[in-house]
């Protein structure tokens, strides 16, 4: 199969879909493999590696996209990508399409065979190719969040762990699972007072015994959440449906409760964002304020450290690349079920149900039944 990976256009994205250890590997399986010149620049990876590896330069990324059966990325595509796509091009990347309408509208239109990272769920229910992005977007959370409580940012000016004679700063986590876990190892380790809150009580229970006495878990409701984040200096949202928009379980009515200078860090953002008062940002002008509560809402966190999210995520995506790369999508779906969780469009039908459930305009078909 013909592999194409692209350099990433979102704004301040650096991350790169393939690695040169990544290329070696679909060489190896008989693959060609084609790198847009300088992709893997802003996560450390001349040209020079890839071509070593085995793959072939080209200049632009049109022709990457035209000669490519398989795209291998990591964020969505833009706009300016729509008109590149084309029919039967298998599309292999973070799509959050919950989120994206004019996205999914052109991917449906085209035919293309989107496969999304964010909805691959295996067989013990884990999410692997979601899993190591939020492990660093929850450590990177409350490393962002700290840095935005500082004075000059518009912060409360308090440091998360204080010191002997000062109080510690309060810190909510919604959401238990991997971005949660993750917020909470740092903010833990960092001496702050820790509140993580979540629906399933197993687990609170994990949560418990791993942490014990250092945090306080919750259930979460309507009324812990507004009780919790009162006096809350660092609120995280860490909510996570796959393939689905996130729940708005931070309300707007809780900023006017909440102490002018304190933060918010949607980590949902992605998905539509677990806030009511969200709404996208940028690395290069990450936050905003509402209601005095500082908002930080960067929808690629793990951007920022773009060398070992790179690592991090192709270690993940590419033992299923391979497998797709193999066989075709369809046959590597029969042979590995796990992969028809993924498939988020095909043939011109929406086949992923939450994505499905977030509009009004779309119908569900599902994927065993368009493949045949």
């Amino acid at each position: 199969m013909r592999v194409g990976c692209v350099k990433e256009i979102k704004n301040n994205e650096y991350r790169v879909g393939l690695t040169p250890d990544n290329v070696k590997s679909y060489v190896g399986a008989g693959h060609e493999v084609y790198i847009e010149k300088d992709a893997g620049a802003g996560s450390g990876f001349a040209d020079a590696e890839y071509e070593k590896a085995g793959a072939k330069i080209l200049e632009t990324a049109k022709e990457v996209w035209d000669i490519s059966q398989m795209m291998v990325k990591v964020k969505e595509p833009l706009p300016e990508e729509y008109d590149l796509f084309h029919e039967g091009l298998i599309l292999y990347t973070y799509l959050h399409l919950a989120a994206d309408k004019a996205q999914t509208d052109a991917l449906l239109a085209k035919k293309v065979k989107g496969v999304a990272y964010e909805t691959l769920i295996e067989r013990d229910g884990s999410i692997p190719l979601l899993a190591p992005m939020s492990q660093i977007a929850g450590r990177l959370s409350i490393q962002e969040g700290a840095k935005y409580l500082e004075k000059r940012f518009g912060g409360l000016g308090v440091l998360l762990a204080g010191v002997p004679g000062t109080p510690k700063a309060n810190v909510v986590i919604l959401g238990g699972g991997s971005v949660g876990t993750n917020a909470c190892k740092i903010a833990v380790g960092m001496g702050a007072n820790v509140t993580i809150l979540d629906i399933n009580l197993q687990r609170l229970a994990y949560l418990d015994d791993i942490f014990g006495a250092r945090v306080q878990t919750l259930v979460s409701t309507d009324a812990n959440i507004e009780n919790a984040v009162k006096d809350a200096d660092l609120v995280i949202g860490c909510v996570l449906i796959p393939g689905k928009s996130a729940p708005k379980l931070f309300k707007a009515s809780y900023l006017k409760e909440m102490k002018p200078g304190a933060v918010f860090v949607d980590v949902a953002v992605d998905q539509g964002g677990c806030g009511e008062t969200t709404r996208v940002t940028y690395h290069d002008d990450p936050i905003y304020v509402v209601d005095g509560v500082v908002h930080y809402c960067v929808g690629n966190m793990p951007g920022a450290v773009p060398r070992t999210s790179t690592i991090a995520l192709t270690n993940a995506t590419l033992r299923y690349g391979l497998q797709i790369a193999a066989l075709g999508l369809e046959e590597a779906c029969k042979e590995n079920p796990v992969i028809y969780s993924a498939v988020n469009t095909y043939d011109g039908k929406l086949t992923c149900k939450n994505v499905a459930d977030s509009f009004d305009c779309y119908q569900y078909t599902d994927i065993k039944t368009v493949m045949g």
